[in-house]
């Protein structure tokens, strides 16, 4: 393992092999990073993960100029150190086995059978270790009629049904299928791998063997449909798009007001009679039309009108403030400068600031994870690349100089 002083972390003991690139399967590293793995990232010379080069924006450093670290790149590749290897020559090759054989775990996501050509695949690695965790992660999973197609996380938000259910409803202004804002597949993806890995490796402390992880990410997608996909399978029936309203309770959706929007989450009658009187409508709470949820859903269409009207005229903050006094569930939808700013994301230690080599200082979103007892860990900034390449063959794998050298020769490394 590398020096590293840290309080104790939950998978201190375990090492990572991260073949993945992009989005998933980095993610799920990343988590893994953050308990205390040591994570070897290997990245083609030369060019690396694809995501070093999706910019803008990139990393500035002190001078205001921009370096070769895109922000995509930054996002998933915390805690890692990155070793730049040629994996279609045999000796790079030879050197992910070795490195495989001092791993506890492998991460890939290579297209079905690619890896197999290269003597990479986990048929391969797992008779020369018996022990390792070995999880690829694909669009559509190693068998299937799908397996050989390349999957993208646009793709499979609308293959996999998020998009029928996300996004206004047709006979509104528009209305049609949305994808999320972010590439909700892609890193669900990668959390449940996290979860699978973590698992596999509880069994293989308690049994001594090792196994392989199929993650897919259509598989994943229709999982996270939740209780949409049963309310589908218990009725047969397809769910409709509803926007940012509800289809069960009104008013349950995002309201514009003088200065942005806000939601109001109204879950009772008692909570939507306060609102109108902050409002200063109290009509609307007494009004026979509206004054149960049943009557509300069935007059949805003339109440939120009128609704609309009421809040416009006032600020976000000052419709936050009265409503959370008067106990109706409400918050305000934040553009970023918003969230960074907000004292509760504050007061969690959300932004952090590491270390780079490049830039001095970079600013990075912290992990989720509170525990107690071994904290997740932020002590690697994303690496450049290769930055870790001569550490990791020296120390790690007990390579010579003179291999190191001639192996650069060759663009082996």
């Amino acid at each position: 393992m590398a020096n590293r002083t840290v309080p104790p972390s939950s998978l201190a003991h375990i090492r990572v092999l991260d073949l993945s690139r992009v989005l998933a399967g980095p993610w799920c590293a990343q988590n893994l990073a953050d308990l205390g793995a040591d994570v070897i990232k290997i990245e083609r010379p030369g060019t690396g993960d694809d995501t070093r080069a999706w910019g803008p924006p990139y990393l500035r450093d002190a001078d205001g100029v921009n370096t070769s670290e895109a922000a995509y790149y930054l996002a998933a590749n915390r805690g890692k150190r990155s070793l730049t290897l040629d994996i279609t020559s045999p000796e790079g090759q030879a050197i992910v086995r070795e490195l495989a054989c001092k791993s506890d775990v492998v991460l890939e996501n290579y297209k079905v059978g690619q890896l197999k050509k290269y003597g990479l695949d986990y048929d391969t690695l797992k008779e020369l270790k018996p022990d390792l965790v070995y999880c690829s992660i694909t669009g559509f999973g190693q068998d299937g009629p799908y397996a050989a197609r390349a999957g993208y996380d646009f793709i499979v938000q609308g293959m996999g049904g998020f998009m029928s259910i996300t996004g206004e409803r047709d006979a509104l202004p528009g209305g049609g299928p949305q994808k999320a804002g972010i590439a909700i597949s892609d890193l669900m993806t990668g959390m449940y791998a996290t979860i699978a890995v973590l698992a596999a490796l509880t069994h293989r402390d308690r049994t001594g063997e090792g196994q392989y992880i199929d993650m897919a990410l259509l598989d994943v997608q229709v999982a996270m449909l939740a209780n949409m996909g049963t309310n589908y399978l218990a009725s047969g029936k397809a769910p409709e798009r509803w926007g940012n309203a509800h289809p069960n309770i009104v008013p349950y959706q995002t309201f514009a007001c003088s200065d942005g929007h806000i939601i109001v989450a109204v879950g009772n009658d008692g909570q939507y009679r306060k609102f109108t009187q902050v409002g200063g409508r109290p009509e609307l709470g007494t009004d026979t039309r509206f004054a149960t949820n049943p009557q509300r859903v069935a007059n949805r269409d003339v109440l939120i009108p009128l609704l609309e009207e009421m809040v416009k005229s006032r600020s976000r903050q000052d419709w936050s403030d009265a409503l959370e006094a008067a106990g109706v569930p409400c918050g305000p939808i934040n553009d970023l400068d918003d969230v960074f700013a907000n004292p509760q994301v504050e007061a969690r230690a959300m932004k952090i600031e590491l270390p780079h080599a490049s830039a001095g200082t970079v600013s990075l979103i912290a992990s989720p994870m509170k525990l107690s007892r071994t904290p997740a860990t932020h002590v690697l900034p994303p690496p450049l690349l290769g930055q870790h390449t001569e550490t990791i063959l020296r120390d790690v794998l007990g390579h010579s100089e003179v291999a190191i050298a001639d192996w650069r020769a060759k663009g082996v490394i």
